[in-house]
């Protein structure tokens, strides 16, 4: 038969708690040859339990929120109020079931409180014992749910203020990429966290011309993220059909080294595509050297000069490259040379060289899809660095 009541239930499950308290007070009187009944300690057990839980719970509140010792004094001095009663009325069972040698009820009252003492000392020791733990236990617990959803609602808010980020960086790309006549460009990004430090950009300054960029700031995630939205705002600042690529590196260089962080840098490609000359005129600030693919011939654009934000008064310069029809140019971060599989081998130049090389009739689109897929499975899309490409298609 299945017991549905709580309070039966509880009931019950208190019964056999208190036979086992029997038994240790059993073990206590055996240890020590005394000659007692064992029907008379659970007898006086169970009664004594069971009449002195419900006052001592209805009592609770003189004692239970009060500090260490005198919450114990003030319960042992509860139940050593209630014992005498207490005591009597058990002490007349243990006559009833369990008489012991002739002798007066009486008589039987006024010597055999040496056990009921015992059981009652025991008993209350370890009720107040177990229900502090508990209390303590149960506190501790809610204590701990409480931070763990306090915790939780943090990660979420910032996993939405990340998110909210991500978009707004995002939204700082550029969303249609302008185009000249016999050239095509494409840019992908692919942050390592939510947000990231690499940038790219493509600006129209004129007719026949645009502004190609791309930069890597040092570090991931947020403070990367701040910096690379300070680095495209100032390039879109200098940004102009009438100044060379150096003299833009040299303004933004300027601007970094006056408000940079310490130990932070950034690595800065800035190019001119001229559609009317087929050239692109170009400096390069410390970041990865630009892959140049041709029909029967693969280089990197390998001149260049110092990081921005470090050196003040460094002296940029620019240099032009002849661009071709059936060439493909490739701007990159580091992120994907650097990826790496799970041996720790890394991508490496050499092997986004041999896949350029090998897909050149791709278009710029196609290009950037395939090279990203190709590094993502080649590292199990466990970007440890921003990966960021543009490519140039000529025709």
């Amino acid at each position: 038969m299945k017991i549905k009541s709580p309070f039966l239930v509880r009931l019950l499950r208190q019964q056999f708690i208190y036979i086992a308290l029997a038994a240790v007070v059993g073990g206590i009187v055996w240890a020590n040859r005394l000659n007692i009944n064992p029907i008379a300690v659970i007898v006086y057990t169970l009664t004594i339990a069971n009449l002195m839980t419900i006052p001592l719970e209805s009592l609770r509140f003189l004692y239970w929120e009060e500090p260490f010792p005198r919450n114990w004094v003030i319960y042992m001095g509860l139940m050593l109020v209630l014992m005498v009663p207490v005591y009597v009325i058990a002490t007349v069972l243990v006559y009833w079931v369990a008489p012991p040698e002739p002798q007066s009820l009486m008589h039987f009252i006024q010597t055999g409180w040496r056990l009921p003492i015992l059981i009652t000392i025991v008993y209350g020791t370890v009720v107040f014992l177990y229900d502090t733990t508990k209390d303590r236990l149960e506190r501790r617990n809610v204590e701990l749910l409480k931070t763990v959803e306090r915790g939780s609602a943090q990660l979420e808010l910032q996993e939405r203020e990340l998110q909210r980020a991500r978009e707004i960086q995002q939204s700082l790309l550029p969303k249609d990429i302008p185009q000249l006549p016999g050239f095509e460009v494409a840019g992908a990004w692919q942050p390592a966290r939510t947000v990231g430090g690499d940038y790219y950009d493509v600006l129209r300054l004129g007719d026949h011309k645009i502004a190609v960029c791309i930069a890597d700031v040092v570090g991931k995630g947020v403070s990367a993220a701040l910096l690379m939205a300070n680095v495209q705002a100032t390039v879109r600042a200098f940004a102009r059909e009438s100044e060379s690529p150096a003299w833009v590196c040299d303004r933004v260089n300027k601007v970094l080294c006056g408000n940079i962080a310490d130990g932070k840098f950034v690595t800065f490609f800035y190019g001119i595509l001229d559609s009317r000359a087929r050239t692109l005129q170009y400096c390069n600030a410390g970041h990865c050297y630009p892959i140049l693919v041709s029909r029967d011939s693969v280089r990197t654009l390998d001149f260049g000069g110092a990081v921005l934000g470090v050196f003040p008064t460094w002296k940029y310069e620019d240099s032009s490259v002849d661009l071709k029809s059936g060439e493909r140019l490739l701007l990159f971060t580091d992120g994907i040379a650097e990826a790496s599989a799970s041996d720790g081998q890394e991508f490496g130049e050499d092997c986004i060289a041999t896949f350029m090389s090998a897909n050149r009739e791709n278009s710029a689109g196609d290009l950037n899809e395939r090279l990203l897929a190709r590094v993502s499975d080649f590292c199990d899309a466990q970007f440890q660095d921003d990966a960021t490409l543009v490519v140039i298609a000529v025709y």
